[in-house]
């Protein structure tokens, strides 16, 4: 293994890379037991201090032809198999991830940067995905319907769709995929994962975990499939024909490119793409509540959740009392180490979204609005890395170009409105993105005009909660540039099958529909 840092030998890495059965150069392709790849070395550097975590190969265009040959040879088997046998499977994956749950969690926060109980959560998520699969496993029904000719049957039922491709995001390198291998290994899918070259040692820990897994129940290669590189490996999901869905999670621009690709064949995708979250904050708010779920919406996880708190709609009432509020709670934040479970706040991914963090606080200077918590990167004792920024408040106005574009950094906008919740509701509207929204009420009538038609629009509309995170059981996603897809609960899994109407005439005579005689 590499050198590692004071840092991370505090932090038990070592321990980590054995539990996980990481190294310190691995193979970034695998169709399960089987790890190779010869593309270009990925290095993996941790945001917490800088250093080297490991590294990993990036797939060429013959290891990706490799693994497609063999997920294809799998999923003629997978499919097969009973769906509860399939969910067998995933619970045993889910106790796999119980067993492994603190080592996982320390590695997502040491390459990704979120605090460990953040990285503990996500592991948890992860863990209940498997759990709601293997439910789903024995429901995975269609109806039975009335025909209009005698005699006759009909009904529906789901099939298996094929290879699943998912690309998923660095802000949270686990969690993501297994909500969507889950559902579609249950579903009778095999799947082929691209994590984010960001975090490309979680992308091949979690494969180690389920490869283990299929080993044990003597399952062929090709179920859980692993690609690594950059966007042209991204590219090579997008434009196969022999995937028939691509499940993307990133950032609005990615998304449109994934979506023209991958439309242009006529397949099907599930995205997952930008927030741009607003809290409604009403005279009838309780502030304290208020405080609270801004402040961890706005700074979990250094602002990079696609349901992060960007923009804050108080009404012009309350609105210094809230911001006094909100001010005071920003100078109690402890900035930091994430490895640190005192820390509130972690550093941002890389450099490069430093970069991004600052530009966006001197934009909304320049277009006139007034930062009131002051940002700024820290270095120090722990946080050698640059990545760590100060959380930051700006008094703006929601046309500003900048609050209408989701910045991926801890920066909360303060907008004031006036009039009734439905001036609100029409700020919280007025964006491009429609991810996730909040209303602080203990006003009924605003609540419910919130949550009604002419309400938010967005995929996920929340009472008294903030906007940050996902409950497993609900459909996760958003509308308009966040792309319209759905993951996890509800009804999910749908989109990861292809839905057949079955008519069944078991009589002697043959009626067809509408009445129509066809005598010979």
């Amino acid at each position: 293994m590499l050198e590692i840092s004071s840092v991370a030998h505090s932090f038990g890495l070592e321990q980590v890379f054995d539990a996980l059965g990481l190294k310190e150069i691995n193979a970034g392709t695998s169709t399960g037991a089987q790890n190779f790849g010869s593309g270009e070395t990925i290095t993996s550097f941790s945001p917490v201090d800088g250093q080297v975590i490991g590294k990993v190969s990036a797939t060429t265009a013959e290891d990706y032809e490799k693994v497609m040959q063999t997920a294809q040879t799998a999923f003629a088997h997978w499919r097969t198999l009973p769906a509860p046998k399939r969910g067998e499977i995933v619970r045993q994956f889910g106790e796999k991830l119980r067993e492994l749950k603190e080592p996982l969690g320390k590695l997502v926060s040491y390459e990704m940067g979120k605090s460990y109980q953040e990285g503990l959560g996500e592991v948890q998520e992860m863990i209940d995905i498997c759990d709601f699969a293997v439910g789903l496993s024995r429901q995975l029904h269609g109806l039975t319907m009335h025909s209009e000719r005698p005699g006759h049957r009909m009904y529906e039922q789901y099939h298996p769709l094929g290879v699943v491709g998912i690309i998923s995001a660095f802000n949270f390198p686990v969690a993501v995929w297994a909500w969507n291998t889950a559902l579609a290994w249950v579903c009778g899918d095999v799947c082929v994962w691209k994590p984010s070259e960001k975090t490309p040692l979680c992308g091949v820990a979690c494969q180690n975990i389920i490869a283990h897994v299929l080993q044990e129940n003597n399952l062929p290669e090709g179920i859980s499939c692993l690609i690594n590189g950059d966007s042209t490996v991204g590219e090579m999901l997008s434009k196969d024909t022999r995937i028939p869905l691509v499940s993307a999670t990133g950032s609005s621009r990615m998304g449109k490119a994934v979506a023209a690709t991958v439309g242009a064949r006529l397949g099907k995708s599930l995205l997952e793409l930008g927030g741009n979250n607003a809290i409604i904050v009403t005279p009838d708010a309780d502030i304290k509540m208020t405080v609270i779920g801004a402040v961890f919406g706005a700074v979990g996880t250094a602002g990079q959740r696609c349901t992060s708190t960007r923009r804050l709609i108080i009404h012009d009432s309350i609105y210094d009392q809230v911001k006094t509020a909100l001010v005071d709670a920003y100078q109690q934040l402890k900035i930091g180490n994430p490895l640190d479970e005192n820390m509130h706040v972690g550093p941002l991914i890389d450099t490069q979204a430093v970069a991004q963090y600052s530009k966006a606080l001197e934009t909304v200077k320049a277009a006139g609005g007034k930062v009131i918590v002051e940002g700024g990167v820290l270095t120090g004792d722990g946080i050698e890395s640059g990545c760590n920024d100060k959380p930051a408040i700006a008094e703006a106005e929601n046309h500003f170009q900048i609050v209408q574009e989701e910045t991926f950094a801890p920066i909360l906008y303060l907008l004031k409105y006036s009039g009734d919740v439905n001036d609100a509701i029409a700020l919280q509207n007025g964006v491009k993105q429609g991810l996730s929204s909040a209303i602080m009420t203990k006003n009924l009538r605003e609540a419910e005009a919130f949550l009604s038609a002419a309400g938010s629009d967005c995929g996920i509309a929340n009472v008294n909660i903030g906007t940050s995170g996902a409950e497993i059981g609900g459909a996760f996603g958003g509308e308009k540039e966040t792309g319209g897809g759905r993951e996890s609960g509800s009804d999910a899994w749908k989109v990861y099958m292809r839905r057949q109407t079955n008519t069944i005439n078991y009589t002697t005579e043959l009626p067809l529909a509408q009445g129509i005689k066809f005598d010979l």
